[in-house]
């Protein structure tokens, strides 16, 4: 993406965003899989090939921005920000936050509410007119948390799993 501000994380600490790299899969793995929806999703235990391969594929397209929060050489938390163009809104592209995350022992301290605001503006530098995400229903003190940060429940989301999962 055009223009984005790599540096320290405003109103976290000496925590800083920067592009994900291949080395950090393992970590970002280690974040997907540590919570109950993770575990029972992810597998790092046969082998980091298809996670490498996703990684890949999605830093190859300029239109989609993985990163990573670090704290020295820890990654402390992540998230996916892509934007989608479209038709509707006046051809309005959207940005689109998936995979958030923050590793279990930097909760509650501000980093989430940084990293979000974070991919915020960067989607506002991007010139998207809205930005959206999802969190599974079972995930009620997330969703406390993306509303008390401006986010409104407008949609009712739907999947389709088509590898059986």
């Amino acid at each position: 993406m055009v223009g984005v501000a790599w540096g320290p994380l405003p109103g976290a600490g000496p925590v800083v965003v920067r592009a994900a790299t291949a080395d950090d899969v393992p970590a970002l793995v280690a974040l997907l899989a540590d919570d109950p929806l993770g575990a029972g999703r992810e597998r790092p235990e046969e082998g980091l090939a298809p996670y490498l391969r996703a990684f890949a594929a999605v830093a190859a397209d300029p239109a989609h921005l993985l990163v990573v929060a670090v704290d020295g050489d820890d990654v402390v938390g992540t998230l996916q920000l892509s934007v989608l163009p479209g038709l509707s809104r006046g051809g309005a592209s959207r940005g689109q936050i998936e995979a958030v995350r923050v590793r279990a022992d930097r909760r509650g301290a501000g980093l989430g509410e940084a990293l979000l605001r974070w991919a915020v503006a960067e989607a506002r530098r991007s010139g998207c007119a809205l930005v959206q995400l999802t969190t599974d229903r079972s995930r009620s003190g997330a969703q406390r948390f993306y509303e008390r940060l401006g986010f409104t429940a407008s949609h009712v989301g739907y999947k389709l799993a088509l590898d059986g999962s």
